[in-house]
């Protein structure tokens, strides 16, 4: 037992060289833009602006690292009685038939690709939908997204807003330190820059940003499409499955109300690394209209879901209404015949987790 524990000791004190590194090359890149360049030049608007930049980068950079990814709650366990069962039987098919069982008291929709209900034998619990295990947490995480180690974090639920936020203050820090530095990296090449250290400072940082920018700015445009697509990294490659079977556009809501899932629907809201992320993180509406016909009735279920030190922030219910409410209604309007009336049921879907 010690020999496993020193191990995982360790390997969570590597696993922040990578988040030690950006912060050792940020603290870098304000020293050289702000003492040997903008102080040495006198360049008070640019100081300004610089800070605006990093200020942001730094809060939506640090809650990200900070935020505790959601985890399923206890009602997704199984009950004492059905657990020792389960364990006790020898057949999958059996186990499977106690997991179902469970499963129809949980709004739980989706299936493994064999059509199984999932469960994660690792933290013994029946899994909600888009819920997935990380190995490198070694749990269950809501919405999982992916782990990044450049945050020394799983991405999902609860932080998944701050990442895309992360991103996007990082590629505007570049850009704006590499767009302000360029005429002094020209004139260095031209033999036009006093011969100090700063210079040296200058060539870096020109260099550095640019980089980081190009990397950065291919890493926020996948995200954006996934936000615009209502997917998760892990739907991307692998489309969510259902009873009905896989549909990789199964939460697609449009646009907009797919932006408003990860950014809430307060807009003054979405360019602040403060949580406003509709719904638990446990269901999620789609456009589906067939329900789960082994499913039960679980509309009398209230699953609390703690985010950001918050319990349900923003109930399931509010942003179902929100965001399928409008729709309902112009569809109702455009026909008043029962028979054609297209009734949008809340289903959500996931996808099997490998680990």
């Amino acid at each position: 037992m010690a020999p496993s524990h020193a191990v995982r000791c360790c390997q969570r004190g590597l696993s922040w060289i990578p988040v030690i590194f950006i912060n050792l090359v940020v603290c870098w890149s304000y020293y050289a833009y702000v003492v040997e360049l903008c102080i040495c030049k006198c360049l008070v608007i640019y100081l300004i602006v610089f800070h605006v930049f990093f200020f942001m980068f730094i809060w939506s950079y640090w809650k990200t690292i900070i935020s505790k990814p959601a985890s399923p709650s206890k009602e997704f366990c199984l009950p004492k009685a059905d657990k020792e069962l389960y364990e006790k039987e020898e057949f999958p098919e059996a186990q499977q038939e106690i997991l179902k069982r469970v499963a129809r008291n949980l709004p739980v929709y989706t299936r493994t690709g064999s059509g199984a209900i999932r469960y994660c034998d690792r933290c013994q619990l029946i899994k909600p939908d888009r819920c997935h295990h990380c190995s490198t947490c070694d749990r269950c995480v809501l919405k999982m997204d992916h782990h990044c180690p450049w945050v020394n974090n799983c991405v999902g639920f609860s932080n998944y807003k701050f990442f895309v936020l992360f991103l996007a203050y990082s590629m505007l820090y570049c850009v704006y330190i590499a767009a302000t530095v360029l005429q002094y990296f020209i004139k260095f090449w031209t033999n036009h820059l006093p011969d100090t250290h700063a210079k040296f400072h200058v060539l870096f940082l020109f260099f550095v940003a640019g980089m980081f920018f190009i990397s950065i700015l291919s890493l926020f445009s996948y995200h954006l499409w996934l936000v615009g697509k209502n997917r998760t990294t892990i739907e991307a490659f692998r489309a969510p499955v259902f009873r009905n079977g896989p549909d990789k556009n199964g939460f697609t809501l449009g646009f907009l109300k797919n932006v408003t899932q990860v950014f809430g629907d307060q807009k003054k809201c979405w360019c602040l690394p403060l949580y406003s992320s509709l719904g638990d993180g446990y269901t999620f509406p789609t456009r589906l209209v067939n329900a789960d016909s082994e499913q039960g009735n679980v509309e009398h279920q209230v699953i609390k879901c703690t985010v950001d030190g918050q319990t349900n922030p923003r109930p399931l219910s509010e942003s179902q209404n929100h965001l399928l409410g409008n729709n309902m209604h112009s569809e109702e309007q455009k026909d008043s015949s029962p028979a054609n009336i297209e009734v949008c049921q809340p289903v959500s879907i996931t996808m099997e987790n490998e680990s």
